[in-house]
């Protein structure tokens, strides 16, 4: 593993503020991401098309400022090269991560791959360094995920088991043999039956 290997993280943004720079289709791609999140978007850009306009969230109609950084929790840089390349500088000296959309050397933050399915979510990042490749391996691992209603109540079991796991003092490293456990009794029996069932053994 290299010294500046990324860190997987998960934001909570709901009500906070969230630029994107950029108007066009590129930008709008990215609402798609940011707006089930439930933060406070304002888009700025000299020139909005039509796909934001209608997306329900602010807009400033003009060219990139640096004191529109200033209160806001992350960026996405989605403009021509120069105009990722100031907000890069702006965000950096203001401490705010950047997603800047196929620039990598302008980007602190990447926006990868990601699966939602019930009450989970998997994101998968490159990098930046082939998003094609992030979205082939979402795609994958969307089809081979359970249904929803499968995994909410996988969920639902660690739920349950959590709340005994905290009253009881049971250690981290036991937990996860007995929530597997617990999940293949629900389908199978045991889950010595469902590696049988599978045929691995293992």
């Amino acid at each position: 593993m290299t010294a500046d290997a990324l860190l997987p993280i998960f934001l909570k943004l709901s009500g906070r503020p969230v630029l994107v720079v950029g108007g066009g289709t590129v930008a709008a791609s990215k609402l798609d991401t940011l707006l089930p999140t439930g933060a406070a978007v304002t888009v700025v850009a000299p020139a909005i098309c039509d796909a934001i306009r209608t997306a329900g969230v602010a807009l400033a109609e003009r060219p990139f400022a640096e004191g529109d950084l200033d209160g806001q929790w992350l960026v996405v840089a989605a403009a021509t090269p120069a105009v990722n390349a100031a907000v890069a500088r702006a965000a950096e000296a203001r401490r705010v991560f950047v997603n800047a959309v196929d620039d990598p050397p302008n980007a602190t933050a990447y926006l990868g791959g990601i699966v939602r399915r019930g009450g989970a979510t998997i994101a998968i990042s490159t990098g930046g360094r082939a998003p094609a490749l992030a979205g082939l391996l979402r795609e994958g691992l969307d089809e081979m995920l359970p249904r929803e209603a499968v995994l909410d109540d996988w969920l639902a079991q660690a739920d349950a088991l959590k709340r005994r796991w905290r009253s009881t003092g049971v250690p981290m490293a036991e937990r996860r043999p007995e929530l597997a456990e617990a999940i293949a009794r629900r389908y199978c029996g045991t889950l010595a039956s469902c590696r049988q069932q599978r045929g691995d053994g293992s």
